[in-house]
């Protein structure tokens, strides 16, 4: 691949999510959901933490709908946060924190003690179900007293194999088509960013960190919601899905 984005920030965000798209075509409509509830419970000026942020793609979307919001985006991966800290470079509101969420000392890099609303999408099926609930033990810490998290993500319902199947083939028969028409998959996207200039650098990083792609679990959404109670929120459910993905909502 020869095309070259440079520091054209927002160029690298349109790239990523049309990419996310080839995998999650209904992605815009977890997040207005997911917004939808900030709102309902929290309100329109939300202090949001952005877990596992990437490219700060629920930031983009929060501080659009609600411009008094204010987000702290986490994130490991050196080249997704360099697109981030490109994109929202100079916007007071939002800030970047470089951390490991296994690390435990993770949540003392935060600048706030405590958030509205932690909210995080198609990015905790990296880890293992056994850190992952430690992990929402760590968040519970953090989002206040009536706050929310929310986690959209690939939410397996293990009881269905036959529709799980189906829906398995129609999204890949779709995939393939769209790739076929010249759409990025993951490994192609990837591949666009080690050959810029300025990304190859962090991509080179990323790769060290993560390797080709790493091999978490995709528990249903009953467990998440299970999971969430132990750590200690009030409430958790599915309030949104798709056949394959969930999200998940905890009050705490």
């Amino acid at each position: 691949m020869t095309t070259t984005l440079g520091s054209d920030w927002q160029a690298w965000q349109e790239s990523w999510d049309r990419q996310q798209e080839w995998y999650l075509p209904d992605r815009e409509e977890r997040f207005r959901v997911m917004l939808d509830m900030v709102e309902a419970l929290v309100g329109p000026e939300p202090r949001v933490l952005d877990l596992a942020c990437g490219t700060g793609s629920i930031t983009a979307r929060l501080l659009e709908r609600f411009p008094k919001a204010v987000s702290t985006g986490v994130d490991l991966d050196p080249a997704l946060l360099t697109i981030a800290e490109g994109t929202f470079a100079g916007d007071d509101r939002v800030a970047f924190v470089t951390a490991d969420l296994k690390d435990p000392e993770w949540v003392s890099l935060l600048p706030y003690e405590s958030y509205d609303a932690v909210l995080t999408a198609t990015a905790l099926h990296w880890l293992h179900s056994e850190p992952l609930a430690v992990l929402y033990g760590q968040v519970a810490g953090v989002v206040r007293e009536g706050g929310v998290f929310m986690n959209a993500d690939h939410m397996i319902d293990e009881t269905t194999p036959l529709i799980n199947a189906a829906d398995r083939a129609q999204r890949h028969a779709r995939m393939d088509a769209a790739r076929a028409a010249g759409v990025l998959d993951w490994a192609s996207w990837w591949a666009l960013a080690a050959a810029d200039p300025v990304l190859a650098g962090p991509t080179a990083r990323r790769f060290e960190i993560y390797g080709e792609h790493a091999d978490g679990d995709t528990p249903s959404a009953s467990w998440h919601a299970g999971a969430l109670r132990a750590a200690g929120f009030a409430e958790a459910r599915e309030v949104w899905r798709s056949p394959s993905d969930a999200l998940v909502l905890a009050v705490r």
